[in-house]
């Protein structure tokens, strides 16, 4: 399984880059904000920033609603690096542009995905990702887990070569749940990621190992 960061923080990608982990990122203009990152081309300028970090896809989601807007965002987005990932939402307009960057060979992630049906209509419209949200489902008392595993076994049984990019990551348990699942990719906090080095027999291990060193070497 692939490993995404899910963020627009360039200090966390490049400790991810460094940690040898990373396989690429996902990022939105929620995230952008949070970075107080300003403005069309500020935020251009930083995917930019991004793809020169990473060696992997980077997803950079559009803002319009409409087909004819997504396809123009879309396109100027795509021309900023070859890494770029489009990421459209999973509405009507969103599949048709789905359809429309496919047919020209441009990769695409289809996002806000909450069900198997709209899943079903990313893979056959050519998405290269699909993005079920799974901590948003769980915050509804719906199963995220389950729907990723149900997309991961319908594109398995029909062949469909998208990859199901787990999202809305909220703690390392859902990494573990998402290995479990199949997911392609899963796109995570750092602090998920970190989480999976955390065991307890692991530093108690170590602090037996440096106290004995210490006694044989007074």
């Amino acid at each position: 399984m692939k490993f995404f960061l899910d963020t627009a923080n360039l200090a966390q990608i490049r400790e991810a880059c460094e940690m040898g982990v990373l396989d690429g990122v996902t990022t939105n203009p929620s995230l952008m904000a949070k970075e107080n990152i300003r403005g069309e081309e500020a935020c251009r300028r930083h995917y930019v920033e991004i793809c020169n970090l990473v060696k992997g896809d980077v997803s950079a989601e559009v803002i319009a609603t409409d087909f004819d807007g997504m396809v123009r965002e879309g396109t100027e987005l795509a021309a900023l690096h070859p890494q770029i990932v489009v990421k459209l939402p999973c509405t009507a307009e969103g599949i048709r542009a789905v359809k429309y960057f496919a047919q020209r060979s441009v990769r695409t992630n289809c996002t806000l995905v909450f069900s198997v049906g709209q899943a079903l209509l990313a893979a056959k419209a050519g998405a290269t990702y699909v993005s079920p949200f799974v901590g948003r489902l769980d915050d509804i008392s719906e199963d995220g887990i389950g729907l990723v595993a149900h997309i991961v076994r319908v594109y398995r049984t029909y062949g469909f070569r998208t990859q199901v990019l787990a999202a809305s990551i909220r703690h390392t348990h859902h990494i573990i749940q998402c290995l479990d699942a199949g997911a392609d990719v899963a796109t995570c906090p750092l602090s998920a990621i970190k989480g999976l080095l955390k065991h307890p027999l692991t530093d108690s291990g170590l602090a037996q190992f440096l106290a004995d060193h210490a006694r044989v070497n007074g």
